[in-house]
């Protein structure tokens, strides 16, 4: 049996389960969401096994409250291959009126079907899953704690081994669960074979619409090729149609989009809004990510050894691979992550909003000193111009590296290695 290796949305969804009959658990395929949910579950269905779909898919239909018998929490796995399992849970749920009673797994977000006639707002919570973080699969050494930072903990020593050649291929490599504590090539193998999925027949699931491999091809190159961008679809279109005789509308782009954020694989990043003091205007723009960097270096058929190579896309794609660690981190601080862009070039690649209106400012930086001292000026930029009376201070400023060690620097801005980082 393959080890199993703890995930902050452990620890999620227990909390998410202690406050609301049941909880939705949401993200792309092939990252732990079954695992994680059958761990917490006492009585499980999956509808996505052949030898038993038929027949739970017909009780599901013809009897929903004897298909929801069973122990609480019970895991409903894939339940949109029967959307009108959301209405019997949403029922169920206000019958019993108890917490914690179903956990639904989804890969897909499913299409609007006069199936579900309710939200489920009040009884179904939603959580969103993503690939393992490197606090995750062991290789962050986990001694940068954002909570610890956010609590006014001004102590910042770590070290990591990881190198900028094993943080390329923990970025080429993703963080598939299966992927993890394998050789090498075994374990490069799963985001290309994630890719080969979505070219091939993914796309085609999600609205029945039959599209050329190609095409979809070149839209994921061009996507990847843009990642940590706020790109535009007209840019995006004319990088797919550079060197064809192709049409393309920007309407086409956009469905695209539509598709793979529906199989959450793209996860763009919004803007942030604070108050400030000058009348800079903020850009509005998402930042293009996908849920995880393999999928950009698959798309755009790079390895390791092709990033250290192309220290441009590296940059880009270790921006990603921050972005991807830190919204699992901050998921688990009850926070959420946004991107900060204004006219005057000021940037925070990332920043760090709790609900309880604590805040800190991230950029990324791969390695040298000349970036880093940018990011750090960028912050303390930033930082001056934020209305305080109104958003209160930063809790702190980070610049996150592919560099060995987690130092605080004269002018307050924390550097820390992705590779110290834990929640």
């Amino acid at each position: 049996m393959r080890k199993y290796y703890p995930r902050v949305a452990d620890e999620v969804l227990r909390s998410k389960l202690e406050a609301k009959g049941a909880v939705l658990i949401e993200g792309p395929k092939w990252c732990g969401k079954s695992t994680t949910a059958t761990r917490a579950a006492r009585s499980a269905v999956y509808l996505q096994d052949p030898s038993t779909r038929e027949q739970n898919m017909m009780l599901a239909k013809a009897s929903p409250k004897r298909f929801l018998q069973g122990d609480a929490p019970k895991l409903i796995d894939e339940w949109q291959v029967v959307p009108s399992i959301w209405d019997a849970v949403r029922f169920e749920v206000d019958q019993r009126d108890e917490f914690g009673q179903f956990i639904l797994t989804g890969s897909v977000t499913p299409p609007a079907t006069d199936e579900i006639a309710h939200s489920g707002t009040g009884r179904i919570t939603r959580m969103r899953m993503r690939p393992m973080t490197l606090f995750e699969s062991g290789e962050s050494s986990g001694e940068v704690s954002l909570a610890a930072l956010f609590d006014g903990d001004h102590e910042v020593f770590g070290e990591t081994s990881l190198s900028l050649e094993d943080l390329a291929f923990a970025l080429c490599r993703g963080g598939w669960p299966k992927a993890i504590g394998c050789r090498e090539s075994v374990a490069l193998a799963q985001a290309v074979d994630y890719y080969d999925d979505l070219v091939s027949t993914d796309f085609s699931k999600i609205d029945g619409v039959r599209r050329s491999r190609e095409r979809v091809s070149r839209f994921l190159r061009s996507y990847a090729r843009h990642s940590a961008t706020g790109a535009t679809y007209t840019t995006i279109r004319a990088d797919m149609l550079a060197n064809e005789t192709d049409s393309l509308s920007e309407d086409t782009i956009s469905s695209y989009v539509d598709v793979m954020e529906k199989l959450f694989v793209i996860e763009n990043l919004p803007s942030w809004h604070p108050n400030l003091r000058s009348k800079t205007a903020i850009r509005t723009s998402d930042t293009r990510h996908f849920v995880d960097p393999s999928i950009a270096a698959a798309s755009l058929g790079l390895g390791p050894n092709d990033l250290m190579n192309d220290l441009r896309t590296y940059g880009l794609l270790f921006e990603s691979l921050c972005v991807r660690d830190l919204r699992v981190y901050a998921q688990r601080l009850r926070g959420d992550v946004y991107h900060y862009r204004n006219k005057r070039g000021q940037e925070a690649d990332a920043v760090l909003h709790l609900r309880d209106g604590r805040y800190a400012l991230v950029e990324a930086k791969l390695f040298s000193q000349e970036h880093i001292d940018e990011g750090a000026r960028s912050l303390l930029s930033i930082r001056d111009d934020i209305d305080e009376e109104k958003m209160g201070s930063p809790s702190f400023l980070m610049v996150v590296t592919g560099t060995p060690y987690a130092y605080r620097r004269e002018d307050g801005v924390i550097v820390a290695p992705l590779g110290t980082l834990a929640p």
